[in-house]
């Protein structure tokens, strides 16, 4: 690269606006061309098209990226949901004077259509009246040929958790193969990923100043294409870094330039451009400039031990107080990953989350509902960021570990605006929170030790010494909202991390007695050692001590409330025998599941190089490296969501037979401790009863999570988890 990254950005709001700003604000921003006649507008300088309905809300990422651009005085067109099959849609607005900005929605468009059984959902929560089936697979890339074809000489950026998750050379479970990054199959001009702030505003400000799109390649959270030499980055071998075991042979010293750079996977030589010579270490002032080769996408998609070590080294860069650029070649191109964004500040999120939002969808959709914002209507987001580093889900990888908050302040102002300008506001917050319910202003206690470190995660396999747990500044703030004026009820349906809130009984109090409905949402995933420690997750003992005190807390109120946990069934780590043991748990501790799906290996997660790979990249990895247990068939699979399920007849039959299997038939009869009856009822159990249950649509809980009922309760629907 030609210069080192800032890690010291500029103000996100401290940019001179563009000459647009004098049009004023739009009352949404508009999706046709009327719209934009009526606000005088003769072209559009960006338009962005996503696969989500527009809600101007800042729970969708349209309306916030939308909204953030019209602040700095660009004018922003959407185009919703458009029909990918034709380029009149995509026309509608006709070209931006600067780029098409194309995103899948708030959802990966193959996690929004299939289940992890690779079934067709028949509905998508962020379409008008629920309709399935409005946004096409892989609608990153489709969208993209769309645009390409409509308007092939504009510039095109692709950013949301679609894309960001498809960065570089990733697992495809939908495939079952290793795909390219999203970057080039989409040819797209650049790729943001993680929270796109900072860089969709720098990107648009600076091709106003008349840079081309192509010179923007030192921009943090951005991914570009590049053919030919880099410059003066100095290049490191990702296997000298993390050695995953003998991949090349060694350099023979009196090669030729052109076996050299065969042995360092390189293109031919140009006039005048010498080889690349790795380097094995790098003094602090060139960190800068220093770039780490991975792996190319032919060697991890055939090499499957690669495939990990690059997924290692993907996550060890991930800290932006640390992190150094990646690169991995495809076929004779580069795609460079610059270190990921710089965190906003308080007073940016605050001002971020307080753009002229109108909360509600587009009068274009008139009275039809859209579920996704019948969900969030009435919520508020507090913070960004998850340090839980759990292996399953993309939290961590598209916004990072380290937590953004807002100011209570802030917050209170955004309560009182849905408290009387949202219409349907009966006096109820339905949540306050973001990726988890209890990170609110938790951080390192040093900046230093911050930007220093690579773990991967601040809880597992403890809680880190260096991290303030301190919850009172979220009492504070709980306190604070529930007793405004108008405001009946605060609840907390965001899911809150136990290990953590165990460090402050006063939290768990607050919580337990002002702020659940009856239900509390908690993610144990797993209760055995082996999945617990594939997952990065804390053993059932936390879960223990968080239910003594949520029970001592609403006993104490006069509360009858319960525990909801979420599972995963099929999780890589996990054994015949772990599952086992959970349905034992489940049936002791009076859990019912009522939702039930297996682990679906997400893009880019360190689960699914697990998945894929049989090996755990939370170690160093080799040929010989710890092998991981990967429950893939769909014979297993089916057994470890019958074991969650152990009190459906339909599955009575499957798991009599592994329990034999397993040498476990005392666990079949009608007694207390037996998990089955040895008798079947009639009607249940056949091929047809057994292919119905199979076809059911299973829960949508998030990252395969089933929810559980408690059995002493009345049936109850149980909340699906914040997506």
């Amino acid at each position: 690269m030609s210069q080192a990254l800032a890690l010291l950005p500029p103000d996100l709001f401290g940019h001179r606006k563009f000459w647009a700003h004098r049009l004023g604000t739009a009352p949404f921003l508009p999706m046709s061309r009327a719209e934009m006649d009526e606000l005088g507008w003769d072209s559009c300088d960006i338009i962005i098209v996503s696969g989500d309905a527009y809600v101007d809300h800042p729970s969708f990422g349209m309306a916030i990226v939308g909204r953030l651009l019209e602040a700095q005085g660009f004018r922003v067109g959407i185009i919703a949901q458009p029909d990918w099959r034709a380029t009149a849609d995509f026309e509608a607005l006709g070209a931006p004077n600067l780029f098409f900005g194309i995103t899948a929605g708030n959802m990966d468009s193959m996690v929004n259509r299939y289940t992890s059984e690779r079934r067709v959902r028949s509905d998508d929560a962020y379409t008008p009246g629920g309709e399935g089936g409005r946004r096409p697979d892989r609608s990153v890339i489709v969208y993209a040929q769309r645009v390409r074809e409509a308007f092939p000489d504009t510039a095109l950026v692709v950013g949301g958790i679609e894309a960001s998750l498809r960065r570089i050379a990733h697992f495809d479970y939908w495939s079952e193969k290793v795909r390219r990054s999203v970057l080039l199959d989409a040819r797209a001009d650049l790729l943001v990923y993680g929270n796109g702030e900072r860089q969709i505003v720098e990107i648009a400000h600076r091709l106003a100043a008349g840079e081309r799109i192509a010179t923007l390649s030192d921009i943090r959270g951005t991914a570009f294409a590049r053919r030919g030499p880099a410059g003066d980055a100095i290049e490191i071998d990702s296997t000298t870094i993390d050695t995953p075991g003998p991949i090349n042979r060694p350099v023979d010293p009196y090669a030729t330039e052109s076996q050299l750079r065969a042995a360092n996977d390189l293109p031919p030589a140009e006039p005048g451009v010498s080889v690349v010579r790795f380097a094995r270490l790098v003094k602090n002032a060139d960190r800068g400039k220093s770039v780490i080769r991975l792996p190319s996408f032919e060697a991890v998609r055939d090499d499957r031990v690669l495939y990990a070590h690059a997924s290692r080294i993907l996550h060890l860069e991930s800290n932006p107080g640390n992190a150094r650029a990646l690169v991995q070649r495809h076929g004779d191109t580069d795609v460079w990953l610059n270190p990921p964004p710089i965190p906003l500040s308080t007073r940016e999120m605050d001002a971020v989350y307080e753009l002229p939002y109108q909360r509600v969808p587009h009068p274009l959709y008139g009275e039809a509902k859209i579920p996704a914002y019948k969900m969030i209507r009435f919520s508020v987001t507090i913070q960004r960021g998850c340090f839980g580093g759990c292996t399953f889900c993309s939290i961590t990888e598209h916004e990072g570990r380290i937590i953004q908050s807002r100011s209570e302040d802030s917050i209170i102002r955004e309560i009182e605006q849905v408290r009387d300008a949202v219409p349907g506001f009966t006096g109820v917050i339905s949540d306050l929170g973001g990726p988890t319910a209890n990170m609110y202003r938790l951080h390192c206690r040093s900046k230093a030790i911050e930007s220093a470190c690579r773990r991967p995660s601040c809880v597992y396999p403890g809680i880190c010494p260096n991290l303030d747990t301190n919850h009172a500044p979220l009492v504070q703030l709980y306190r604070r909202a529930r007793q405004l004026p108008g405001v009946k009820k605060v609840l907390i349906a965001s899911g809150v991390r136990y290990d953590l809130a165990v460090e402050s009984p006063e939290y768990v109090k607050e919580l337990a007695q002002h702020h659940v409905g009856g239900y509390l949402k908690i993610a144990p995933e797993a209760i055995g050692e082996g999945p617990l420690s594939k997952m990065m997750k804390p053993g059932i003992g936390s879960y223990d001590k968080f239910k003594a005190l949520f029970d001592r807390y609403s006993k104490e109120a006069g509360k009858e409330q319960y525990l909801i946990p979420y599972f995963i069934a099929a999780h890589p780590g996990t054994s015949d025998q772990d599952m086992l043991e959970l349905a034992l748990w489940l049936k002791r501790s009076g859990f019912r599941a009522d939702q039930v799906q297996a682990f679906l290996p997400s893009p880019m997660a360190t689960a699914t190089a697990m998945w894929h790979t049989g090996k755990n990249p939370l170690r160093r990895v080799s040929a010989s490296s710890e092998e991981v247990l990967v429950p893939k068939g769909l014979k297993v699979r089916r057994l470890h969501k019958a074991f969650l399920r152990y009190h459906d007849a339909n599955n009575w039959p499957l798991l009599r037979e592994a329990l034999k299997r397993m040498g476990r038939a005392d666990l079949i009869g009608s007694g207390k401790q037996q998990l089955i009856p040895a008798w079947q009822p009639a009607g249940t159990g056949g091929a047809a009863a057994n292919e119905l249950s199979r076809a059911r649509p299973a829960g949508r809980g998030r990252d395969g999570r089933f929810a559980t009922q408690h059995t002493g309760l009345p049936p109850q629907p149980v909340s699906r988890r914040k997506r």
